[in-house]
């Protein structure tokens, strides 16, 4: 039995007791991490820190921010794992690392009390979503090593779920697996679960009729992009559930099933900041801000005042679920190190995304950022579906593209099967990474 919303917001602290927690929980974290951290005893010297400081959560702000690319810095210079651990490696038990997108992959090692922190972080989604070990929870991805959905199959296997590994399968038999198994909640990207529907529309399944209810999403931006979740709900028929987290911050961010559009933020789990991007200052309520995140459990391998790069807008309005936790309207609305400028335009790729979403026409699509004249010009490939006359698709997308973003994309048709499909992080956005007269080309993954 799932618990009414406002039994469940019930169980959830007050703001004020959110901060009293937060604030324990940092002095508990600084006290345990500065004797023995070498990566945060460096910074904080160098910043001219003192951590006995760090007492209340008005003292963070006197602390410095910090960058993914120092990260990447501290294992280059001393590999493989860098300075940021707080015990001894022999003493760590998991290994994960991000997919390197963005810049070098960066690894991240758990002990097995950090560990059983990022699971009980998923356990609160779980219980955000109305997961409960009742349910049959499907995970349609390889388990290679992002830390992408393995600690929500290890919380889910903890809360008594059915757990259904579907890695190393052929998309038609994960289908095949989620029906068999009356599957009720699958674990994917965005791309993955839209990919799963053009199999399943291919094989003549019918997935609004199968038991799943809800699919919780990551890995990228698309959950929260209303015409990409709309038609992943409807062609699954299902709840979709936005979720954010990093690999070096842990699973910190979900959607809640009263008000869709907007996700919380853990915060017994986190201390979340919002900050100018140039200023590193607070930005106003409502503003657009980086977000800023300090975890507060992972002791092993910590974070304070991490900037994720992740663009964001804090909702004023309180949330109908009762919860008291910041919530982000809209989601994740960007990346800073995404934002293109066209024509004096601030462009992100998650918005060209939300239009090209619209068109049930494409079946996938590329996005490229090309230098012409030492201007930048933005080319859109699109892949239309089976029998859609390319060049009015086209010429229907150049215009939507013109009359809502404001400028003037090049717009292209690639032949059926041109461009890749996805399992796990999609990638359709390029920097300068193709010539005008390239041919798109790849193979379909996930299968």
């Amino acid at each position: 039995m799932t618990q009414a919303p406002s039994a469940v917001a019930a169980t959830y602290p007050t703001r004020e007791q959110l901060r009293q927690q937060q604030a324990e929980r940092l002095r508990k974290l600084v006290a345990a991490v500065t004797p023995t951290n070498p990566f945060w005893t460096k910074k904080f010297a160098a910043a001219g820190c003192r951590p006995e400081r760090l007492q209340t959560l008005a003292d963070l702000a006197n602390f410095p921010t910090t960058q993914k690319k120092e990260l990447v810095e501290d294992q280059l210079a001393t590999p493989p794992y860098g300075t940021n651990l707080s015990e001894p490696v022999s003493r760590f038990n998991r290994l994960h690392q991000t997919s390197g997108t963005t810049s070098a992959p960066l690894r991240w090692l758990d002990t097995p009390a950090s560990w059983d922190w990022v699971s009980s972080c998923w356990r609160q989604i779980f219980e955000i979503t109305r997961t409960t070990a009742d349910d049959a929870v499907a995970f349609p991805f390889s388990f290679g090593p992002f830390l992408g959905f393995w600690a929500a199959f290890d919380a889910a296997s903890r809360m008594g779920a059915l757990c259904l590994p579907a890695g190393g399968l052929t998309s038609q038999a994960r289908l095949q697996m989620i029906r068999d198994n009356r599957a009720t909640v699958i674990c994917c990207t965005p791309t993955y679960a839209l990919r799963l529907a053009e199999v399943a529309e291919e094989e003549q399944i019918d997935l609004a009729s199968s038991a799943v209810r809800s699919i919780i999403v990551a890995g990228e931006p698309g959950g929260s992009v209303p015409s990409l979740r709309s038609a992943i709900e409807k062609a699954w028929g299902a709840r979709v559930f936005d979720h954010w987290g990093m690999t070096e911050v842990g699973p910190l961010a979900v959607e809640c099933p009263e008000n869709p559009d907007g996700l919380h933020v853990l915060e017994t789990e986190c201390i979340a900041e919002i900050l100018d991007p140039a200023s590193q200052r607070p930005v106003p309520a409502g503003s657009q801000g980086e977000l800023v995140i300090t975890n507060l459990g992972r002791t092993g391998s910590p974070l304070f005042r991490y900037r994720t790069g992740d663009l964001v807008v804090a909702d004023t309005n309180p949330c109908p679920c009762g919860r008291h936790f910041l919530r982000l309207k809209g989601g994740i609305l960007g990346r800073l190190d995404d934002m293109v400028t066209i024509r004096g335009n601030n462009v992100f790729p998650s918005s060209i995304e939300g239009i090209l979403r619209e068109f049930a026409e494409i079946a996938e699509y590329r996005i490229d950022v090309e230098t012409h004249r030492a201007m930048q010009h933005i080319k859109i490939t699109i892949e239309p579906q089976a029998g859609t006359p390319a060049e009015a698709l086209v010429e229907k997308v150049g215009r939507t593209i013109r009359d809502r973003l404001h400028f003037q994309a090049e717009v292209v048709d690639a032949p059926p099967g041109a461009l890749p499909r996805f399992e796990l992080k999609s990638r359709r956005f390029f920097r300068d990474a193709i010539g005008p007269k390239s041919k798109v080309q790849g193979p379909r993954s996930g299968e």
